[in-house]
């Protein structure tokens, strides 16, 4: 058979590492028991045509499955728990259930943390950054609040069965990791470290960290030294 192929970088940034979002089909494939190839892509290369021609927008991951390509990771994600059924309920309603949690992963929790990249990365540079700060950082405690009470005591998503929703969860929640956000909430500190302690999750990323072996292109020692110039102006 086959093994299914994915797309990921040969080299990001530091802070990027451990984060990239084929980080996400990775441990997907792991919590299925699915061995999978890599396809390394040094930075450039996502925007070439070879590339587009799987992902039009010049993202990773991609994931190709015998006459089957896909992109977004969490369409990935959903393409692996349907095929292997490790991370979907076999109960009907469950499974809608675990659907609507990465849902809501990709689109009421992440926006809100990605927000705070660029205002602390990405676009820090910009007189707006400062001042959009504190508004972005309340959005994500709202966010968290009410993800929070939903949670209460229950250890996954949906009471005792880890699925593809608390996988996108963990994903999005690990972002803001030892920043002091998900911190604030008791029950979404456990519920986190419960995701990554899983050993898909650990082989996941030792996976995707001893893949960064490529070199940085020429325009990221520059950029580096402006980022290092801001944060000690």
């Amino acid at each position: 058979m086959t093994r299914p192929i994915i797309t990921a970088f040969d080299w990001v940034p530091p802070f990027a590492q451990g984060q990239v979002r084929d980080l996400r089909v990775r441990w997907a494939l792991e919590e299925a028991g699915q061995p999978y190839e890599v396809r390394y892509l040094n930075q450039g290369a996502q925007k070439e045509p070879p590339h587009r021609a799987r992902q039009p927008f010049g993202q990773v991951p991609t994931l190709e499955d015998g006459e089957l390509t896909l992109f977004e990771s969490g369409a990935i994600v959903q393409h692996v728990a349907e095929k292997y059924g490790t991370l979907f309920p076999a109960n009907a309603n469950a499974r809608a259930r675990a659907i609507e949690w990465m849902f809501a992963a990709l689109n009421s929790v992440e926006p809100a943390i990605m927000d705070l990249s660029f205002v602390t990365i990405f676009e820090a540079d910009k007189p707006w950054s400062a001042m959009r700060r504190p508004a972005v950082e309340e959005r994500i405690h709202g966010r968290l609040k009410d993800l929070s009470a939903r949670l209460g005591e229950m250890p996954w998503l949906d009471g005792d069965t880890f699925t593809a929703g608390d996988l996108l969860m963990v994903s999005v929640l690990r972002i803001l990791i030892d920043q002091g956000f998900v911190e604030s909430y008791d029950n979404l500190t456990a519920y986190m470290h419960r995701g990554i302690d899983r050993p898909a999750f650990q082989k996941a990323l030792a996976d995707q960290m001893a893949g960064f072996t490529g070199e940085p292109p020429e325009w990221y020692a520059a950029w580096a030294e402006k980022q290092k110039q801001g944060e000690t102006a």
